[in-house]
């Protein structure tokens, strides 16, 4: 097997990190960039991990980074915005796709493997982040003089992840939670399971100029979802599903909270379904992890503890 040496934008993240671990084991190189680089020890372990402290979008950093590299993996992407406006989705998924793009050319790189999103539609999206992502894949797609491979995941789950671990972390505030969109409907994707494709992509040439896809094996609402996530966090909650009048106030409202739990964008993607009309890539040879078969051990354990914890407070 060819080894490379592969410049990871985002790779201290929550795939970027799981992603490093699965190529450090094939024996490849890896540079990760990240803005703090004492935050991220973990990746210091894996023995062929260079970490890096700079911003992705300054061109002298990025010149420093992929000189003598020979893949480039972005997988940076936000969820929210500071901003109110889409600047700040622009910056993330469009402009620094554009700046990688130039990079790769300066320095001779031609793969380019590209983390976009499912949904994402540079001219239909609904949301500031579905166009944006949209326009950063069309970006890497139309540079010809390189071979792009753009995956689009659905949202994406495991250890770590910030979609259940999310709602489990709402749902311990308050028994009764009300709950926007809950019909709208996503088809989840293992974190470990995304990281496999992107690997055998690498040096798979049949993969390169396309768009792939990526879902699990089963679709829910988001109302299933969170009481799924309730039930194996051990958590007895009321949930209240709101009507569409009332989702829409209430992403209104919680879009200027500190964190931005749920925002106006967050809203309009769920117009939407995020879900795969199509059999997972069989060119990557994988069987899609069910939910059910992840989930328990990281959502229930935090569940088993509480209850512990709730039974030693009654001695």
């Amino acid at each position: 097997m060819t080894t490379h040496t592969i410049a990871i934008l985002g790779g201290s993240g929550f795939v970027g990190s799981r992603l490093c671990a699965r190529l450090a084991r094939d024996g490849h190189t890896l540079r990760v960039l990240t803005r703090r680089r004492e935050r991220h020890r973990d990746l210091l372990v894996l023995p062929t991990v260079e970490v890096w402290e700079g911003n992705p979008h300054d061109a002298a950093v990025l010149d420093a980074l992929l000189a003598g590299c020979d893949v480039v993996i972005n997988l940076v992407g936000i969820l929210n915005e500071r901003q109110h406006d889409g600047s700040g989705f622009a910056h993330a998924h469009v402009e620094l796709s554009r700046t990688v793009i130039a990079a790769c050319r300066r320095h001779g790189i031609r793969r380019l493997l590209h983390m976009s999103a499912l949904g994402a539609d540079a001219e239909h999206g609904a949301s500031h982040y579905q166009r944006s992502k949209g326009r950063g894949e069309d970006l890497a797609l139309a540079a010809s003089d390189l071979d792009v491979t753009v995956f689009r995941p659905s949202v994406i789950f495991g250890p770590g992840d910030s979609f259940l671990r999310r709602f489990a972390g709402l749902l311990r505030l308050a028994p009764v939670f009300p709950l926007a969109c809950v019909g709208a409907r996503f088809q989840p994707v293992f974190v470990g399971d995304v990281a496999e494709c992107f690997a055998r992509a690498i040096d798979n040439p049949q993969t390169i100029g396309q768009r792939y896809n990526l879902c699990g094996p089963c679709d829910y609402t988001l109302l299933e979802l969170v009481r799924y996530t309730a039930r194996v966090s051990g958590m007895r909650r009321l949930i209240i599903p709101l009507p569409d009048t009332l989702s829409r106030l209430q992403a209104e409202i919680f879009e200027w909270l500190p964190g931005k739990p749920f925002s106006r964008d967050n809203y309009l993607s769920t117009r939407h379904d995020n879900v795969c009309h199509a059999p997972f890539p069989e060119i990557f040879g994988i069987t899609p992890t069910p939910l059910e078969a992840v989930a328990p051990y990281y959502l229930g354990q935090a569940g088993e503890r509480r209850r512990y914890e709730r039974l030693r407070s009654r001695d």
